[in-house]
């Protein structure tokens, strides 16, 4: 107490310093200046008394704290009184003294302009107030205006009364009129509110966490929290609370979700992206969780009323907490319909109706979205880079587009995989889907089919390229780019070591040609020596015929043509097959040769590649047989053979009747013989060779195994086509095979013609 007493004397000591140079030292008074001013005089009192009310005073500026502003203002005050150099000298002295900066200067100029003006406007309101000896005499003040002696001691009643320029002065009402408001509205909220707003936030705070309050609390039937009828508030509080609970009945769909999932993990149903969407949602209601505890802390200050103490302090009510709640509620709105879309959906397509919900204009939305599609979609990528750079379908749930199924070797191509489009998302396009399938079935093929390990160091390499890496976790969501980058990379090299593979180790081209040379009877001196060596074979009921003694005779025409100086491996791939047969079939029906196509090789030369290969067989070697046929009675037929000196024994008439007879078999034979000649010209020069020709050329610009299959699957469309085997050409397909067996016939009457010619020459 001392020491504050003391503070209080030092102070007051200090002021009546100031009074006292004040006093002594006025340059602008034409009286003489005091030089010893008596601290017991009047004037000496009034103006210490008038000096310490200026510094005890609170002088608080109804404008903004604008020093150059309030400058202006003086200056313009001046220049319309009349007082233009003083407005000039105003304006120089003010540039001095904002231009004042560092130590010894003064930071809030504008407050010592403000303390200045409000001192001179005092003083011109008690110029001739009857108490002028108040003021400070330094201060400029002029001789006294009676004439402004009504107009003064009205305004000073004014301030007496807490009025100044039409404002009420609330610190300064005697009456306490605004407490007693106060505590009239203290009263009536009482009346309104039966549970208080500090009881309700809390109850608010409870809900938000699902957890029923002590008043609001969930209702089944309306599917929502409400706030019970029986309790009296304003109406707007009911209001307002209902829209706060908001957020809690959202809270509690988002969060039985996530409890409802996890609990069923193991389940087919959730599997791994379901799983990265529940921890997603997780983590968001974590930072949820971390607001709800810094909102609790300040639900616990008390709410202070409207009143003259009232300020910005620590607490939580009602409207404050609709502020906190904007953000968090879009949030978990957004998390509420995410999580109705996603409850029958899992993997690829859960990411995909999640992304969909990510095209969005608020950014706050599309950010909020894209942290939580990072998360869902990191199984699927992951998924994606495996396949891609591994050949691994890691899918145990069955989330992934690309769907396995176990299939043969030779079938693992064509159906092992395959693209689910239900589980594809919508931000892979179908094009870098496809390109997905096939580079993990690219290498799914080499290793399984081709039994080969150089895809490992093409994946490497393509990782590289492509600026990623091959470990875990190098891609995500947002990165489309860079997976379509890394994709291309890697189809680009493993496709290229898959036909490498294919046309070096596996001899792809070579094997094509050996079926076109046999099973297209390509190789002339080969079919036309099989054909006579097997035709006396053939020629018995097929029943009969042993299929060991045609593989000998197959031998036996590979030995004894050009057909010996081929690859041993693709001769060993040549065998005969019979037919399916069944009584008064002959050999020539049921005989066929077939290429034994092994792993790879099956996967271009499937089972029905192969028998479309045996269908054009039939069809060629029916046409070689015909051929043959024709020869052969060519043979027995010609002039040189029955000489006209045979029938000189013989009547005139039945010599006549012979020779016309054979010269018609003569002509019809030149006839059959023609039209067979050209049809074979046709079939094994403008349909075998060009079509030949056409694969060779698309071989070479092949970039990968599905456009190898599709050169093939063309080649043998060409020769089917234009071969008149085709669906459009079976009634001229018939005719021919018609007249091939007119042909056949033919060759029979003609032999039994020339037998019984034989005979008569020989009786």
């Amino acid at each position: 107490m001392e020491e504050e007493e003391d503070d209080q004397q030092s102070i007051l000591d200090l002021v009546k310093e100031l009074v006292n140079r004040l006093l002594s030292q006025n340059p602008q008074n034409p009286k003489p200046p005091i030089s010893n001013p008596n601290p017991n005089s009047p004037d000496f009192q009034n103006s210490l008394r008038y000096a310490i009310r200026i510094l005890s005073s609170r002088l608080t500026p109804s404008i903004a704290p604008d020093a150059a502003a309030i400058a202006e203002s003086i200056k313009r005050g001046l220049a319309t009184q009349g007082k233009s150099s003083q407005a000039l000298t105003l304006a120089e002295l003010y540039n001095k003294f904002a231009s004042k900066t560092g130590p010894g200067s003064i930071n809030n100029k504008w407050a010592v302009l403000y303390l200045l003006k409000i001192i001179s406007e005092d003083t011109k309101i008690a110029q001739n107030a009857p108490n002028s000896t108040l003021l400070l005499p330094n201060l400029g003040l002029n001789e006294l205006d009676l004439s402004n002696e009504s107009r003064i001691s009205r305004d000073f009643k004014k301030r007496e009364k807490g009025y100044d320029n039409g404002v009420l002065l609330v610190s300064k009402d005697p009456e306490n009129l605004l407490e007693i408001a106060f505590r009239e509205f203290v009263n009536l909220v009482k009346e309104e509110n039966e549970v208080s707003e500090e009881v309700l936030v809390r109850d608010v705070l409870y809900v938000c966490q699902g957890i029923d309050g002590k008043y609001v609390k969930f209702d089944a039937n309306v599917d929502g929290y409400v706030l019970s009828n029986s309790i009296k508030v304003p109406r707007g509080t009911r209001v307002m609370v209902r829209k706060l609970c908001e957020l809690g009945w959202l809270f509690r769909k988002v969060k039985g979700y996530i409890s409802e999932s996890m609990d069923r993990f193991p389940a087919e149903d959730v599997g791994t992206v379901g799983q990265a969407f529940c921890a997603a949602l997780q983590d968001e209601l974590s930072d949820y969780y971390k607001l709800l505890a810094v909102l609790e802390a300040q639900a616990m200050n008390p709410i202070p009323l409207v009143s003259k103490s009232t300020s910005s302090s620590n607490y939580l009510s009602l409207r404050r907490l609709s502020v906190w709640f904007a953000e968090p509620t879009v949030k978990m709105r957004l998390m509420a319909v995410l999580v109705d879309k996603c409850r029958v959906l899992r993997g690829g397509a859960m990411a995909g109706a999640i992304h969909l919900h990510a095209q969005h204009g608020d950014p706050l939305v599309h950010e909020f979205m894209r942290s939580l599609l990072q998360h869902v979609c990191s199984p699927l990528f992951e998924m994606v880079r495996s396949w891609v750079l591994e050949g691994e379908l890691e899918d145990i749930f069955a989330e992934f587009f690309v769907v396995g199924q176990p299939v043969k070797a030779e079938s693992l191509w064509r159906e092992g995989y395959r693209l689910h489009a239900g589980m594809l998302p919508s931000f892979i396009s179908q094009p870098l889907a496809q390109r997905i399938l096939r580079t993990g079935k690219s290498i799914n093929f080499l290793r399984v089919c081709c039994d080969d390990r150089g895809w490992a160091d093409t994946a490497t390499e393509a990782a590289a390229a492509a600026g990623t890496t091959t470990r875990r976790g190098s891609l995500g969501y947002g990165e489309t780019d860079a997976l379509e980058t890394l994709v291309v990379e890697a189809a680009k090299r493993i496709d290229k070591h898959l036909l490498d593979v294919m046309y070096t180790r596996y001899k792809f081209k070579e094997h094509c040609l050996a079926i076109k040379r046999y099973l297209l009877l390509g190789q002339g001196d080969f079919v036309q020596y099989l054909m006579d060596i097997v035709g006396q074979e053939l020629s018995e009921p097929a029943n009969t015929i042993s299929s060991f003694q045609l593989a000998g005779l197959l031998e036996s025409a590979i030995r004894s043509s050009n057909a010996q100086y081929d690859d041993p491996d693709i001769l060993d791939r040549l065998r005969v097959k019979m037919l399916p047969h069944g009584t008064g079939d002959r050999g020539w029906d049921v005989f066929s040769l077939e290429y034994d196509a092994r792993v790879p090789l099956d996967t271009v030369f499937t089972e029905s590649v192969m028998a479309r290969y045996l269908r054009i067989f039939n069809f060629l070697w029916k046409l070689r047989r015909v051929e043959h046929a024709l020869i052969g009675a060519w043979k027995t037929m010609k002039p040189n053979c029955i000489t006209s000196h045979s029938f000189t024994k013989l009547q005139h008439a039945v010599k006549l009747q012979l020779l016309s007879t054979l010269r018609q078999c003569q002509v019809l034979w030149n006839q059959m013989n023609h039209f067979v000649t050209n049809l074979q010209y046709y079939i094994m020069f403008e349909v075998l060779e060009v079509s030949w020709s056409n694969f060779s050329n698309e071989m070479e610009v092949a970039k990968d195994l599905d456009d190898l299959l599709a050169a093939h699957d063309k080649y043998l469309h060409s020769i089917v086509e234009k071969s008149l085997l085709g669906e459009r050409s079976q009634s001229l397909y018939k005719s021919l095979f018609a007249l091939f067996d007119l042909i056949l016939r033919f060759r029979s009457h003609a032999d039994r013609l020339c037998e019984g010619i034989y005979e008569l020459q020989a009786r």
